[in-house]
């Protein structure tokens, strides 16, 4: 019987430890290295969680701040658009339910309802200023180029990481 937890003990300590590691539980906003599954960064965020990319337009030269939402099915939401200027890429209007408004100098685009079960994007190369923000009351921000460099292109999706994941990729932080 002592040959056997001895035997038996090891065992059980060796499948605990491996499910810790390789059984994904932290839902994270993912940057993958463009189309491959390799982590660049992450950002733990649960659904409902909200979180803004803002980027520097090449041509106005003007802020461009997108805003998306987490759903429960791991989807995100962009339900927000705000922007200075029109022009090159820029919506001229709302589309269905959408409400056009202009607030403080600014051009806003919400109750947008556009769902992505991935977003590709490319960090700025000729205006490299793409910045996310995120935290219950947006009070979190960092540069795309604290962790990507110039012109990188990369996936981003919402997925459960587990713990060999996370120490493998870059946690993001203010």
């Amino acid at each position: 019987m002592k040959k056997f937890l001895i035997i038996l003990l090891p065992v059980i300590l060796l499948f605990t430890v491996l499910i810790i590691l390789f059984i994904p539980f932290k839902q994270s906003l993912t940057f993958y290295e463009e189309n491959t599954s390799d982590i660049e960064a992450y950002l733990p965020l649960e659904d409902g969680g909200t979180f803004q990319i803002i980027f520097t337009h090449s041509i106005h030269l003007t802020d461009v701040v997108e805003k998306y939402i987490v759903l429960e099915n791991q989807d995100i939401q962009q339900y927000e658009i705000v922007y200075e200027e029109f022009g090159i890429g820029m919506p001229s209007n709302a589309q269905g339910n959408e409400e056009f408004v202009y607030e403080d100098g600014r051009y806003h685009i919400k109750n947008m309802e556009n769902v992505f079960p991935e977003i590709k994007l490319r960090n700025g190369k000729a205006v490299s200023e793409h910045r996310l923000v995120w935290g219950s009351d947006h009070e979190y921000i960092t540069e795309f180029n604290n962790y990507f460099e110039p012109g990188a292109w990369f996936t981003i999706k919402i997925d459960k990481l587990s713990l060999w994941q996370m120490i493998q990729g870059v946690r993001i932080h203010e």
